[in-house]
């Protein structure tokens, strides 16, 4: 609906400037947004504002001439009910009933492909996440990135994109990370060490004791760490990667290649012993060191030779989900992007800091302390539907408190059981229903009260809501649409008798109930939350 309408307010505005009775201009970007209250209609235009200045105009004149104009078109009646202008220079667009019913055919038509779209025309997504350094188990801070990088895979999949998910295995054998873990396999360090790490020397002890070199004793134990988390990724987050590619990989052969191409554009240069690249030039604060003055390459050439193996496979699209300690790595790998021509979108998101909220006040970590509170423990503990619910509940670019006494709760308080227990109320709602009596063949015109069109209007709504998250990767809209949904539900269900004596009645509530839990299950789909026939 939101893309009708800017079509018909662009080709108004086209129409007028054409015939003169306007200035000819370039129309700025103008949205389509959703009013918060019903009685400034289902859908609002400000556009009005931001051309009075440019058509000297008071901004209600303008609002009023759009207004007039749309509803001398043909796809007025269909629609809309009806279109005001409200200062101080809005339009608000009221969807007709009749539009409403249709639109509830068309839900129980698609199914389980309502909100599936072409949006994403088949273009190749790289999707990379998670991708913790194997130094221990993976704390409450990656599971953040976690469900964000699997639910945005998911949407975007649903949105027409091809998705694959990756993980980035940082196990090269010259990393700082990777020769602390070793110094500590062979007893030289505490780095990292905690129970969980004491386990797995004690597994490999004997093995150790032919290894001499830090580099390979850390690369061997991150195996077996690795190996751990992997197992735990696909079981118990039931996450499940397209590809677990590792950096060690890239040596020498990829990192060498891109070295080599770098010095042959005179893009790096050696001062003070080391290797620097000019990123400078191509929008970065200052160049960076490649390899450093003992001829080791920092993290920054492998991770280059990375991305140039990505767009190598062809991907249109590389979405990037990193912690909050590499927001500083963002501006130096675009600049890369430019100097080496990448074709192709490079997006990056910062996952930002996580911290435990309970009775006993927010928990504090130190990941090279050893002291981390285990994002298996967390899961554990609350359950892996409200662990990712509550992770997807804010902007991945806020920081937040998980706020653990919460998802442990078994009431309406949870918004995890909250949505589930309306998928169970439908599936209660259908035990109940006569066995003869179908939901086919409803009459939508006897769908009049309150309660069932505002139950249908945030049905209808779906579509829009994922394909403007595919666009800005704000998955925290998804679960606060759930939320909505389920409460619109909720107040349906308490308000309304679905089963009746009047059975053409109880078809076409049947019908709308049916709906909702096709929207419910799509939805939760994409969450990656389970979907409870009882509770």
């Amino acid at each position: 609906m939101k893309e009708k309408i800017k079509f018909q307010i662009k080709k108004i505005i086209a129409s007028l400037t054409e015939k003169g009775d306007w200035p000819n201009i370039v129309l700025p970007n103008f949205n389509i947004d959703r009013p918060a209250e019903s009685k400034f209609g289902d859908y609002a235009l400000s556009l009005p504002l931001k051309l009075a200045g440019i058509f000297k105009k008071p901004p209600l004149e303008i609002a009023a001439h759009i207004a007039a104009r749309i509803k001398t078109s043909s796809d007025f009646k269909k629609y809309f009910e009806k279109i005001e202008v409200a200062s101080p220079g809005f339009i608000n667009f009221f969807l007709s009933e009749n539009y409403i019913k249709t639109e509830l055919k068309n839900i129980l038509k698609k199914g389980d492909q309502f909100g599936r779209s072409r949006f994403g025309k088949n273009k190749k997504v790289l999707i990379e996440f998670i991708s913790a350094n194997p130094t221990g188990q993976l704390h409450i801070g990656h599971g953040r990135g976690a469900f964000f990088g699997d639910v945005l895979g998911n949407l975007l999949n649903f949105a027409g994109f091809k998705v694959q998910k990756e993980y980035y295995v940082n196990d090269a054998k010259n990393s700082n990370q990777i020769r602390a873990l070793g110094k500590t396999a062979l007893g030289k360090s505490d780095t990292y060490l905690n129970d969980y790490l004491k386990k797995k020397i004690k597994e490999i002890k004997q093995k150790l004791k032919n290894i001499k070199d830090e580099g390979e004793a850390g690369y061997f134990l991150a195996g077996r760490i690795q190996k751990d988390n992997e197992k735990f990724i696909k079981n118990k987050l039931k996450i499940n990667f397209d590809q677990w590619f590792k950096e060690e990989s890239l040596y020498p052969e990829k990192t060498n290649k891109i070295f080599k191409g770098l010095e042959k554009k005179n893009l790096i240069y050696e001062k003070d012993g080391a290797v620097w690249l000019r990123t400078s030039q191509f929008g970065d604060f200052e160049d960076r060191v490649v390899v450093r003055s003992n001829r080791e390459p920092t993290y920054f050439l492998p991770d280059i030779a990375y991305h140039e193996d990505k767009f190598s496979r062809g991907f249109q699209k590389l979405i990037n989900i990193w912690g909050a300690d590499h927001q500083g790595h963002v501006i130096r790998l675009k600049a890369v992007q430019k100097m080496l021509g990448w074709k192709g979108e490079l997006d990056i998101l910062i996952s930002q800091i996580v911290s435990l909220k309970s009775e006993k006040g927010a928990v504090k970590m130190s990941k090279r302390k050893g002291q981390i509170v285990t994002l298996a423990w967390l899961v554990e503990e609350v359950g892996l539907d409200s662990a990712r619910f509550f992770y997807l509940t804010k902007s991945l670019d806020t920081q937040m408190e998980f706020d653990l006494d919460l998802a442990l709760k078994t009431s309406k308080e949870n918004p995890v059981f909250y949505i589930q227990y309306a998928y169970a109320r439908i599936s209660s709602i259908f035990r109940k229903s006569p066995k003869n009596l179908s939901w086919k063949n409803f009459n939508s015109h006897l769908l009049k009260n309150s309660d069932e069109l505002e139950l249908l209007k945030k049905m209808i709504i779906f579509p829009e809501i994922l394909e403007e998250t595919a666009q800005n990767y704000q998955i925290h809209r998804l679960t606060e649409y759930a939320l909505d949904l389920a409460g619109v539900f909720h107040d349906f269900y308490e308000k309304t008798r679905v089963i009746s004596e009047n059975k053409e009645l109880t078809r076409s509530r049947l019908a709308l109930v049916f709906s909702v839990q096709i929207v419910l299950n799509n939805l939760l789909s994409i969450l990656g939350i389970t979907r409870p026939k009882r509770m």
